[in-house]
């Protein structure tokens, strides 16, 4: 099942102060999603976060991949810059996602990402993100695609017009609302159904409880019950 994730600097700080620091966490980012069997759809590697769009092929893996990729970077950031202590804003937050009616949206947020930060006009002006491999046909032993960007069309050149036609508009309104909120609270992505069967098998609380006393509260504490 498809993973949104983030992962934050501590504090918002800095994770990444060069070149050479997206190039040493990509390239962990490549060994461990194939060591953890994690397929890795879209990413955008922002100064002071990570975001990932991903589909675990084994359990945990999602987990594993990002503690080894985390483990080593802050590694390799403390030696370079001289640093000690941590670099992540703790545990990474991911937000389960229902892949047939938010699983493109998700590329879309995730890719546009340093538009909505003022950082580019255009998602293919950043090249930390996964927007010139899957608009633009850039090569990329990273990436693998899901079966519903492959839906996009029969050929590569189609799938690549199609998807840079999602981005004509921007993630806004009660859809963004709805992404950062599933990702910050750890809630599912998706409509009421899906989110009843992932709370059945995982026996976790996948939607926000209802706001106010419960019905029937008032005959209750007539009654002294």
């Amino acid at each position: 099942m498809p993973v949104h994730l983030i992962q934050r600097g501590n504090n918002r700080g800095i994770c990444f102060g060069a070149l050479e620091d997206f190039s040493a966490y990509i390239g962990w980012l490549k060994e461990y999603s194939k060591k953890y069997g994690v397929d890795i759809h879209a990413w955008v590697f922002m100064t002071n976060h990570v975001h990932l769009l991903c589909t675990p092929q084994e359990e945990g893996g999602v987990s594993l991949m990002m503690q080894s990729v985390g483990r080593r970077y802050v590694q390799y950031f403390n030696y370079q810059y001289q640093r000690s202590g941590t670099l992540w804003e703790g545990r990474y937050k991911s937000c389960l996602i229902q892949s047939e009616s938010y699983l493109l949206e998700l590329y879309r947020y995730i890719e546009l990402n340093p538009v909505r930060a003022d950082m580019v006009e255009d998602p293919s002006e950043y090249g930390w993100s996964s927007y010139q491999i899957n608009a633009l046909g850039k090569l990329s032993d990273l990436c693998t695609p899901h079966s519903e960007y492959l839906k996009l069309g029969d050929t590569k050149d189609t799938r690549l017009k199609n998807y840079r036609a999602l981005f004509s508009s921007h993630v806004e309104g009660s859809l963004l609302e709805d992404i950062r909120s599933g990702l910050n609270k750890g809630m599912a992505l998706g409509d009421d159904r899906f989110k009843d069967e992932i709370e059945a098998l995982t026996g976790r609380r996948l939607k926000p409880k209802k706001v106010g006393r419960p019905v029937g509260w008032r005959k209750k504490r007539g009654t002294g019950i």
